[in-house]
Parts: C-alpha cells; sequence; structure tokens
C-alpha cells in the first residue's frame, strides 16, 4: 500500500459535492481518481480548498490552509500529485515522487516563471490525452511524459440499450463559452428548420464551475441570452444539473451536439454521453474527435454544413441511431477510472 497525497488549490469541493452539485470535469476526476486508488488499498489524502476534515469513500479530505505541511504528513509520502497548480510542485519536497497533473493546454508553461520551476523540480507531467500532449513542446523541461486520459465514472457505463429510439431530442453538456454560440446559429438556421419536433437542450451555465465560473458569468450569461431567445426554435435551457440528474436526461436524449474547442483537452462531456450510448456530432477541434468513433458512434465532421447534416441524420434516421447508440455502448466504455487508477500506480517509485 502507497501513500499518495494530491494536492489542488482551484475551487472548493469534497468527494460529497458530485452528489450534491453540478461539478466541472477536473474536479469530478480529482474525486473519482482517489476513490479508486483507495478502493485499490492505497492511502488516499486530498489536500484541497474543502471547507473541514472529511473522509468519505476510503478519501481522506484536508484543507489546504490547515498547519504546516510537514507536520500534516508524518513519514512517507509515495507520489505526490501536484493538480494544476505550478505554486504546489514544491510544497512535498520529501515525496519519493512527485507529478504534475495538467489539464488545460500546456502552452501557458513556457512562461518564464513555470519553466524554472519544471527545470529545477522535473516533475514527471501527466497529460489527459494525446492531443493535450502535443500543446508541450518536446524541448520544454519535464521528469518524464505520461498519457493517461480521465476514465469514465461507472455510474454512466450501467445503461442498457434502448428498445425504442428516443425523440428527437439533441443536448449540449459542455462550457457555453465553447462554442455554445455556433451551435445556437447552426441550429436556428440549418437544424431544427428541417427536424420536425426538434429540441437542443442546454445543460450549461456558471454554477459547475464554482469560484471560476462566477469571474466568467457575464460572458456565459450573454451566451445564454441566445438560448432564451430561440425556445420558440426548440432550444430549451435547462442549467448545469448534479450527476444522478444528467445520467437520467442523457437516457432520454438522441443525439449530443458539441463543435468542440482548441481548449479542450478531453472532453469528459463527450465521454460520458457516449458510455451512455448518445451518439455524438464534433468536429475536429481539440481533443474532442478523440472521444467518437467517426461514422460508428457518432461523426466527426468537416465544417457546418456537414455537421448540419450529421445532427439531421441521426435525429431522424431510426436506423442510423439504433446503429450508433449500440457501437457506442459496446466500444465506448473501455477505459474506466479503474484503468486510470493502474496507470498512476505505475508512476508510483
Amino acid at each position: 500500500m502507497a501513500r499518495i497525497v494530491l494536492a489542488d488549490d482551484g475551487i472548493e469541493f469534497d468527494g460529497r459535492t458530485p452528489d450534491e452539485r453540478p461539478l466541472g470535469g477536473v474536479e469530478s476526476s480529482v474525486v473519482a481518481l482517489m476513490e479508486e486508488l483507495a478502493v485499490r488499498g492505497h492511502e488516499a489524502i486530498v489536500v484541497n480548498k474543502c471547507r473541514a476534515r472529511l473522509n468519505h469513500n476510503g478519501v481522506s479530505w484536508r484543507p489546504i490552509g490547515e498547519g504546516d505541511w510537514p507536520d500534516m504528513f508524518p513519514g512517507d509520502v509515495d507520489l505526490y500529485i501536484a493538480n494544476r497548480g505550478d505554486k504546489l510542485l514544491s510544497r512535498m519536497p520529501r515525496a519519493r515522487r512527485t507529478v504534475f497533473w495538467i489539464h488545460n493546454p500546456a502552452r501557458y508553461l513556457l512562461k518564464w516563471r513555470y519553466l524554472s520551476k519544471l527545470w529545477r523540480l522535473r516533475p514527471a507531467i501527466v497529460f489527459i490525452g494525446d492531443y493535450h500532449a502535443t500543446t508541450y513542446p518536446k524541448w520544454a523541461p519535464d521528469g518524464g511524459r505520461v498519457v493517461i486520459p480521465y476514465g469514465l465514472p461507472e455510474d454512466f457505463c450501467q445503461a442498457g440499450p434502448l428498445s425504442e429510439p428516443p425523440p428527437p431530442r439533441a443536448v449540449f453538456t459542455s462550457n457555453p463559452l465553447r462554442s455554445l454560440d455556433w451551435l445556437l446559429e447552426l441550429w436556428a438556421e440549418s437544424i431544427q428548420p428541417r427536424v420536425a419536433g426538434a429540441e437542443l437542450q442546454v445543460f450549461a451555465g456558471a454554477a459547475t464551475y464554482g469560484s471560476v465560473g462566477v469571474d466568467k458569468e457575464a460572458a456565459m450569461e450573454k451566451v445564454l441570452d441566445r438560448a432564451r431567445a430561440l425556445q420558440g426554435q426548440g432550444v430549451k435551457l435547462r442549467g448545469p444539473v448534479p450527476k444522478a440528474r444528467l445520467i437520467q436526461e442523457l437516457r432520454q436524449s438522441r443525439a449530443m451536439l458539441y463543435r468542440g474547442d482548441l481548449n479542450e483537452t478531453f472532453c469528459l462531456a463527450v465521454g460520458e454521453a457516449q458510455a451512455m450510448g448518445v451518439p455524438a456530432v464534433v468536429e475536429k477541434l481539440g481533443s474532442v474527435s478523440e472521444r467518437v468513433i467517426d461514422g460508428e458512434t457518432g461523426f466527426v465532421a468537416a465544417g457546418a454544413a456537414a455537421f448540419a447534416e450529421a445532427a439531421k441524420r441521426l435525429l431522424t434516421d431510426d436506423d442510423l441511431w439504433r446503429a450508433q447508440h449500440l457501437a457506442a455502448i459496446e466500444k465506448q466504455r473501455q477505459w474506466r477510472w479503474a484503468d486510470a487508477a493502474a496507470a498512476f500506480e505505475k508512476l508510483i517509485p
């Protein structure tokens, strides 16, 4: 059994949060990874902006500002995971190995204040996908580079095939600042007029992102106001929902529509939809095309016209939908958090 400590200095959350309110992909992944490592027999500790100490599902949660770190962790720490924040890299000097788990495009690390730390400390860098790894040039410093994709939550991998196709109900469940405005325009002009009774349900909003979302709320609201204005064309703004509710909503959805974004390094939203058997239409922007098997579990469209045509086909062609629904259930549940945790275990010295 190893002692594994993960530190995060982002928003406030703990192991209970995914069941209480909407939570972003990075934070959800922290919870899922550490709980899986606990299941595998390790001592799993998260130090973050949680309000108080908590033991939940085998994971010990500790407030990041509580006491001096050496005193908090007497004895050895086998693996220290600095999550996102470069200021965390040097906080655990006695750890047998330090890794830097990053989630955003790595170009920001090319500033001197980051490079100097990376050259000095040489942590292993964990990327969450192949596209993500390409955002950090080969000459930049590291102590090894590893690609470990996010796992799929077990809750999204339990649904069996549907006996009947859902109505023509598409969903968007990502960040509204990532191409939702583009999708709304395309929906109003080229998708909804061609599909009788079509709906686009938007599960998005600032609440998913905690204090970070508050900072971007005004920009998000401008996009969401456009969604509200299209209510007469089948657009329904639902807002963010907790995980259990999202699973129910995806079960009733026929297609996931998300263009993608150059800053998208994994896209758990599409991965979860695919695991539920929901075909997806995306473009080759950022990492989203890694989540879809083109022509089998959805479509990787080349441009707006092809995107609209693929969406129209999935919303109207029952045979096409059924084939892609079954293929997604069969092929898009292969990598789960147990697999991701096993990959992290290989980093333990």
